[in-house]
C-alpha cells in the first residue's frame, strides 16, 4: 500500500518540524511549501497528493484564496484550514468554501493524526471492516444457500446478498464484490432449482408466496376505503437493490411502516405480472374472460392497454360496492409533468394507481444506446443511475407535494431485471416470442438444462396462442438467442439488463407500505 501523501502550506513551515517528523515516523509523506502560489504549483503538478493542510494566515496568497483555486483544479481532494483563532466570520466562509476541517495553532501532533484517520484512514478503516465482515458472512450464506429454504427463507437470502452489495459498493471491497458477485450466481443456480421444484405447485395448491395475481387484494384491498387515501405507486422494472438506493429519499418525505415481498408470476414480463396484479387473475383467466383485451406476444399492439379495465373489473368483484378510484400511467416526459401538476386533485381518490414506466425504459433504452451502456455498465452503476434520475424527476417533485397530504402510500413493482452473461441457443417458428428471458411457441428446441420448460401452459396460467403452445423460462443470466446472426446479437445482448425468466432480482419483489410523516 502507497504512502499517504500530505501537501502542508505553511510560512512558518520550520517551526512545524516536530509535527512533520511525527507524521514520517506515522507512515506519512509531507510535501512543504511556505506559500500559497507554491501550493497552488505543486498541487496542479502533483496528482497523488490525498490531502492537503493549508495555514490560513499566509502573506501573499491567504489560505481562502489558495483553497478556492486548490478546489477549482480538482475538488475531491480534502483540505484541513489551519488558523491562529476560531473567528465566526472566517470559520463560515471556510465552511462555505468547502474546507473539510480546520485545526488551531499550536497543532497538536495527536490531532494532526485524528483528521488523518477521520478524512484518509475513515475509508480504507470502513472498506477492511466491511471486507472482513461480510467474510464471516460468506459461509453462513453459503449454508443457506445450500439447504432446503422456503420461499420466506429466499427472500431473507435475497435481501442479505443485496445488503452486502450495497455495503461493498460504499467501501470500494473490489476483490470481496467479486466474490459475492459469485454467491449471487451459485444463489441464482439453487434458487432456479427451487422455483423449478415448486411453482405448479403453488399454483395448484395455494401454498405459495403471496404472487402477482393475489398482490392487491391481499396487500392493498384491506387498507382502501379507510381512513386516509391509498396511493399504488407502481414503478415498472423496480428491483429491491433500486428501492434500497432510493429509500431514503422517500423516507424524508414517509415513514415506512412495512417492508414486504411477492413473487412475481411467470414469465416475470410487464404483459404477464402487470396485468395479472390488476385483474387479480392468472393471464390464462384473463384471456378466458376478456379475450379481446388480451394481445398475443407475437401480435400487433400493445399488451398492457387494459390494465385502467382490469382493475376496475377486479375492484367491483371484490368490494361490491363502488370505490372512487382513478388510475394513470406514465410513459414519457409530457405525462410526468401532468401527473406531478395534477397530483394533488388524483390522490383525493380512496384509491389511486400510478404506474411508472421509466425504469423500463431505462432498462431497454441501455440495451440500444452505447452511451447508456457506459453510464450503467453493472448493478452499481444501474442503482446509480436510477437515485440519479429519481431525484431529478417529476416523480420526487410529486411525492414532496402530497406527503404534505395525509395518505398511505404503496411502493411496488411488476417484475425486476438480471444482467445477462451467457448465451443459450433457440430455435422456434416465426410466431415465436422474441423476449430474451422466455420463449413461448410451438416446436421449440432448446438447451433443456437452461431452462424451467412448461409444456401445459394451462398449469402455469399461462394463454395458449394455439393447442400446441409450450413455453420455456431462462436460468440464472442465460438468454436465448436463434443461430441466425448468432454473434452479431450476442455481441448486442450480452451484459444487458432483461426480464422474463427465473432470478431473485426477477421473481422476488418489494412491496413497501409507507404513510405521510
Amino acid at each position: 500500500m502507497s504512502k499517504i501523501k500530505i501537501l502542508w502550506a505553511d510560512d512558518e513551515i520550520d517551526l512545524l518540524k516536530p509535527q512533520l517528523y511525527f507524521l514520517e515516523k506515522k507512515g506519512y509523506e509531507v510535501v512543504t511549501v511556505t506559500n500559497g502560489h507554491d501550493a497552488i504549483e505543486t498541487y496542479e503538478e502533483d496528482n497523488t497528493i490525498d490531502v492537503v493542510f493549508l495555514d490560513e494566515s499566509m502573506p501573499g496568497l491567504t489560505g481562502l484564496e489558495t483553497l478556492s483555486k486548490i478546489k477549482a483544479t480538482r475538488s475531491g481532494t480534502p483540505v484541513v484550514m489551519i488558523t491562529k483563532n476560531e473567528a465566526e466570520n472566517l470559520m463560515e466562509e471556510a465552511i462555505g468554501s468547502e474546507i473539510d476541517d480546520y485545526l488551531i495553532k499550536p497543532v497538536n501532533p495527536n490531532q494532526i493524526l485524528l483528521t488523518l484517520k477521520k478524512l484518509i484512514d475513515n475509508k480504507r478503516l470502513v472498506s477492511e471492516k466491511t471486507t472482513s465482515d461480510y467474510q464471516q458472512e460468506f459461509r453462513q450464506i453459503f449454508m443457506d444457500i445450500n439447504s432446503s429454504l422456503d420461499y420466506k427463507e429466499w427472500v431473507e437470502v435475497y435481501k442479505k446478498i443485496i445488503a452486502w452489495e450495497i455495503k461493498l459498493d460504499q467501501s470500494e471491497a473490489t476483490d470481496m464484490a467479486d466474490i459475492l458477485s459469485n454467491q449471487k450466481s451459485e444463489a441464482n443456480n439453487a434458487f432456479f432449482k427451487f422455483v423449478e421444484r415448486n411453482y405448479l405447485g403453488w399454483l395448484k395448491n395455494g401454498d405459495g408466496p403471496i404472487m402477482s395475481h393475489n398482490l392487491l387484494k391481499e396487500k392493498v384491498f384491506p387498507e382502501v376505503k379507510k381512513d386516509v387515501p391509498c396511493v399504488v405507486l407502481l414503478l415498472d422494472n423496480l428491483r429491491y437493490d433500486q428501492w434500497r438506493i432510493i429509500e431514503p429519499a422517500i423516507s424524508e418525505l414517509f415513514r415506512v411502516e412495512k417492508e414486504e415481498f411477492f413473487y412475481s408470476i411467470l414469465p416475470t414480463s410487464t404483459q404477464y405480472s402487470r396485468n395479472s396484479i390488476f385483474a387479480g387473475k392468472m393471464p390464462s383467466d384473463i384471456y378466458k374472460h376478456h379475450k379481446d383485451w388480451w394481445v398475443f406476444d407475437h401480435e400487433e399492439g400493445g399488451k398492457n392497454m387494459h390494465e385502467h379495465d382490469l382493475l376496475t373489473s377486479q375492484i367491483k368483484k371484490v368490494f361490491r360496492e363502488d370505490v372512487k378510484h382513478d388510475y394513470v400511467k406514465v410513459t414519457n416526459v409530457k405525462k410526468a409533468k401532468a401527473l406531478d401538476n395534477n397530483i394533488l386533485n388524483f390522490v383525493q381518490h380512496d384509491l389511486s394507481v400510478i404506474v411508472y414506466n421509466f425504469i423500463d425504459m431505462l432498462s431497454h433504452a441501455r440495451t440500444e444506446m452505447e452511451v447508456l451502456k457506459e453510464l450503467a455498465g453493472d448493478e452499481r452503476a444501474y442503482r446509480s443511475l436510477t437515485l440519479s434520475w429519481f431525484k431529478n424527476s417529476n416523480l420526487w417533485t410529486a411525492l414532496q407535494k402530497i406527503s404534505e397530504r395525509e395518505i398511505k402510500l404503496f411502493v411496488t413493482t411488476d417484475h425486476g431485471t438480471i444482467r445477462v452473461k451467457t448465451p443459450s441457443k433457440v430455435v422456434g417458428d416465426k410466431q415465436t416470442t422474441t423476449n430474451l428471458r422466455y420463449k413461448s411457441g410451438r416446436n421449440l428446441r432448446y438447451e433443456k438444462k437452461d431452462v424451467f420448460e412448461v409444456r401445459n401452459p394451462d398449469e402455469a396460467g399461462l394463454p395458449k396462442a394455439n393447442m400446441s403452445s409450450s413455453y420455456i423460462f431462462a436460468r440464472e443470466d442465460k438468454y436465448f438467442l436463434y443461430p441466425n446472426n448468432y454473434n452479431h446479437y450476442n455481441n448486442f445482448y450480452n451484459n444487458t439488463f432483461q426480464h422474463g425468466g427465473i432470478s431473485l432480482e426477477e421473481v422476488i419483489c418489494p412491496f413497501i407500505s409507507l404513510k405521510s410523516k
